[in-house]
């Protein structure tokens, strides 16, 4: 077994996962998954820069993590940066900082890559399962970005596309500095424009219609599985593997769309960073379930940093 650290920040949420690996077996044994809302893209879509109340809560966040990477006495660490950074022309601030701090560069991959990851921790599990059809569809809903993958075992297809939920959220729903609350009948129009132009792009390089299973990954996707369950708290052992019917995330979608801040935020499995969010994120979700056809998603807690510890381990 290597003892590993792996970290994905992206434009909503810094995330570490400590795990020990065996390459020989299959096996991950989680020892630490922790996730922190730090809003690294907050404005970037406007401005092209990271801001510096983002980097100071992302370094804060990095302070927390270094740690816990000391105590539990991981051997190698990798560091993966997505969307936000990748958009920003003052990211040597950034990498300056995690280096300083965790000692370690920031990788700032590709989309291309950032779908390849994703799609390695999202369905190392579920490969062997004869209740699933392959192939599998993995669509990783960030912040910034979201990433389409297709294959069986392995990758056939992949594409990143600039639709998230901060992202989409920053570009249509906030007015004179303030988010419209709830939003207008015209701006969810805008996103679903923006969310189908991107599926337009995906389409050109990954064969949507020919997956045969939906695996959704990200805060987005699980929220509205713990939405439909109707959990007390948020519990991702109920979450991971579970199935939301597309006639539920539409239904979801609506409530949350039509709700005042106020009233997402008394949702008891809402985090307090996905509030003003998850209605954007919740129609990505629904906007790609309908141009796929696909009758159910299959959420998954296990992603990107599990894609990152396997290549790490």
């Amino acid at each position: 077994m290597t003892r590993v650290a792996a970290i994905d920040c992206g434009t909503n949420s810094i995330r570490l996962l400590i795990a020990d690996c065996d390459p020989a077996t299959g096996d991950l044994v989680e020892l630490d998954r922790r996730m922190t809302i730090v809003r690294l893209g907050q404005g970037v879509d406007r401005t092209g820069r990271l801001a510096p109340e983002a980097l100071e809560r992302t370094f804060a966040a990095c302070r927390e993590y270094a740690e816990v990477i000391k105590e539990l006495g991981a051997e190698r660490t990798r560091f993966v940066a997505t969307s936000a950074s990748r958009d920003a022309e003052n990211r040597e601030d950034f990498v300056r900082g995690v280096v300083e701090i965790l000692g370690v560069e920031p990788e700032v991959i590709s989309g291309d890559q950032e779908a390849e990851f994703s799609f390695t921790g999202a369905t190392k599990e579920l490969a062997g399962r004869e209740d699933l059809a392959k192939p599998f569809l993995v669509v990783d809903i960030g912040g910034g970005s979201t990433e389409f993958v297709v294959g069986e075992e392995h990758v056939r297809a992949a594409r990143s596309v600039d639709v998230g939920c901060v992202r989409m959220t920053e570009r249509h729903l906030v007015v004179d500095g303030e988010i419209t609350d709830p939003p207008t009948e015209g701006q969810i129009a805008a996103i679903r424009a923006d969310v189908e132009a991107a599926l337009d792009l995906a389409e050109k390089t990954v064969p949507l219609g020919e997956a045969r299973t939906l695996v959704g990954l990200a805060g987005s996707v699980t929220t509205v599985a713990a939405i439909a369950q109707g959990l007390a708290e948020y519990d991702s052992a109920a979450i991971h593997h579970s199935r939301v019917s597309y006639d539920r995330v539409r239904e979801i979608t609506g409530r949350l769309l039509a709700a005042t801040h106020e009233e997402r935020a008394a949702i008891s499995v809402m985090h307090p960073g996905r509030v003003d969010v998850i209605g954007a994120g919740a129609l990505v979700l629904l906007a790609i379930m309908e141009r796929t056809g696909a009758r159910e998603v299959v959420v998954s807690e296990h992603d990107i940093l599990d894609g990152i510890a396997w290549s790490v381990a």
